[in-house]
């Protein structure tokens, strides 16, 4: 019954706000005018938002914000840095600061804005920025993408291991550019997790999916006792065995190479984690990786689930965002918390907990134990 009125109020709701009559006195009246101009000014963004991408995107690839770290500059000045003409400098230029990346600071000077500083601190976010350019080209079509007209996208290009039928047989090249991508982007989602989930009572991790080894460099650092594995594509882990080196722990780390959606784990770990890799897979997919990581623990093991997830509170438009990113990568998708629940028990796992994240709408963590 409850359902029923609620279902009828929101469709009573939907027809006056669709009804022309109505937006006219809704925006002429006073008390609803406030509500009527930010409902507006938030579907103009959603209209205007490939646009305000691509002005973020030119600023990314002109590093513009490295310009304007140390100060403010005239628009003639970072012209003749960016060798762009004048008036497109300017149009550049007033178009960052509408977006808040950039800010007047004074008569034709223009320093970062709050958003533009964020950015020259998050090497992380940057590196997104610059990879977007393939997957703007494959959302040139949205309709085409959800009824699967196009056999290959460029995003899916950049990740082969997602769809291919044998990914642990791709080529070093291959794997090369979402390696570095990863790399880049990892130490952010690293820090979170850290922060929420000590390691320090375990005496082996094996991180799944480790890629170049960034999260298991990081865990070191917070569990010095700690025992290191890592398990990824072959063509992956030679780039974790130049990280291991570089930062001195080629006693402390174990590599395996394989493919983890069907191969078996290597046993010896008492915690195992999963950092941004069940969302990139379907459900069969992920539900093999589960089984796998049960399988590889002893009795009393953790396992740690670390991504982005759906239904998270006050996450925005994040959610949209991985489905079609996800979409386009061709495998995949972002769950809820109480689906990955259910997937883990299926796997086996009892006592799965939501564990306190500093930025949920970048990572969200799962502890289960076996």
């Amino acid at each position: 019954m409850l359902q029923t009125l609620t279902s009828r109020w929101f469709d009573l709701r939907n027809r006056l706000l669709a009804n022309p009559g109505f937006q006219r006195r809704a925006t002429a009246f006073p008390l609803t005018r406030p509500i009527a101009r930010r409902r507006a000014t938030a579907l103009f963004d959603l209209c205007a938002g490939f646009v305000y991408s691509q002005v973020l995107q030119a600023c990314v690839q002109l590093r513009l914000f490295e310009i304007l770290r140390d100060g403010a500059r005239t628009t003639d000045q970072i012209a003749e840095r960016l060798s762009l003409p004048p008036a497109d400098t300017s149009r550049l230029l007033q178009a960052a600061t509408a977006l808040r990346l950039l800010q007047h600071r004074g008569p034709d000077r223009f320093g970062l804005g709050v958003l533009g500083a964020a950015l020259v601190g998050n090497p992380a976010v940057t590196a997104m920025i610059q990879h977007h350019a393939p997957l703007y080209a494959d959302l040139r079509d949205p309709v085409g993408l959800l009824r699967r007209q196009h056999l290959s996208t460029e995003l899916g290009q950049l990740w082969p291991y997602a769809a291919g039928s044998n990914p642990a047989n791709l080529p070093a090249q291959d794997v090369a550019a979402y390696t570095t991508l990863m790399a880049a982007s990892q130490p952010l989602v690293a820090a979170d997790v850290l922060a929420s989930y000590r390691l320090d009572r375990h005496h082996c991790l094996m991180d799944v999916g480790g890629g170049d080894g960034t999260f298991l460099v990081q865990a070191a650092t917070t569990a010095p006792r700690l025992d290191l594995m890592l398990f990824d594509l072959p063509a992956v882990t030679e780039h974790a065995r130049t990280r291991f080196t570089a930062a001195g722990l080629d006693s402390r780390a174990r590599i395996f190479g394989g493919d983890f959606r069907t191969d078996p784990l290597p046993q010896g770990a008492d915690i195992v984690s999963l950092v941004r890799v069940v969302h990139d897979h379907d459900d069969e997919a992920a539900a093999s990786i589960l089984s796998a990581s049960w399988n590889a623990l002893p009795q009393g093991g953790t396992l740690l689930l670390a991504e982005p997830m759906a239904g998270t509170p006050a996450a925005g438009g994040m959610e949209a965002y991985f489905l079609f990113y996800l979409l386009a990568m061709g495998s995949g998708r972002p769950r809820r918390p109480d689906e990955l629940t259910s997937m883990l028990h299926t796997a086996g796992f009892t006592r799965v907990r939501l564990m306190p994240s500093p930025q949920p709408m970048l990572v969200r963590i799962l502890a289960a134990v076996k």
